[in-house]
């Protein structure tokens, strides 16, 4: 007889919630979840790849060119310009913006960006687009690890958008849906009692007149 099969899986409810606190803060929305062990092993290994590509950069590798200062350019016939002209020419930043809040000062800078002064009025230089003189220093000075600098905080913006992906579906294995247990009507009935066997070479006496047995 083959073995009754298993009941089927839940089907998957997408999270929301969790997504979006995991795109905030890495591992945020599996701690929300309650699976805390992989949500900070996620938030540990992203958010230390994405500053320690910072700090290879000098601070200077995440940011959003001002599109005013930049040359004019079309795609099809169709001239970019704000925001899209910007991730055009800095094209890092559309991955890095994945690692969530830890890249938003150069949002913020970007927004409020002034040529006529130094510093940002909220983050000051942190995350603000450098000068062209600014960069062709930075990339002298720091050689070959600037520009690793900024891919590391690519590859963590990237795998961030994994890490959102998990939080969304949820944990890969999931626990089957447990049986219906039969409802409990109290005790059973006790079994009414069974007659005693007859053995084999019994035979029955004749019935008197009366009707009874001698």
């Amino acid at each position: 007889m083959a073995p009754p099969e298993p009941p089927p899986l839940p089907p998957v409810k997408l999270d929301f919630p969790a997504a979006l606190l995991s795109y905030l803060v890495p591992g945020l929305g599996q701690v929300y979840q309650g699976r805390v062990g992989k949500g900070l092993l996620f938030f540990a290994g992203l958010y230390l790849l994405f500053f320690y590509g910072m700090a290879m950069g000098q601070w200077r590798n995440v940011w959003l060119p001002d599109p005013a200062e930049l040359p004019d350019m079309e795609v099809r016939g169709v001239r970019l310009g704000g925001w899209v002209k910007a991730v055009a020419y800095r094209p890092q930043f559309l991955a890095q913006f994945w690692i969530g809040t830890a890249a938003w000062p150069a949002v913020t800078q970007y927004a409020l960006y002034d040529r006529g002064k130094d510093e940002g009025p909220v983050f000051g230089t942190f995350q603000r687009a450098p000068t062209e003189a600014e960069l062709n220093d930075l990339q002298r000075r720091g050689s070959k690890r600037w520009d690793l600098g900024w891919v590391y905080t690519v590859i963590a913006g990237v795998l961030n958008l994994l890490v959102i992906y998990d939080a969304l579906a949820g944990p890969m294995f999931r626990d089957p849906p447990k049986e219906a247990e039969a409802p409990d009507d109290g005790p059973a009935a006790a079994p009414p009692p069974a007659d005693p066997p007859v053995p084999p070479d019994f035979v029955p006496l004749p019935a008197s007149p009366e009707g009874r047995t001698p």
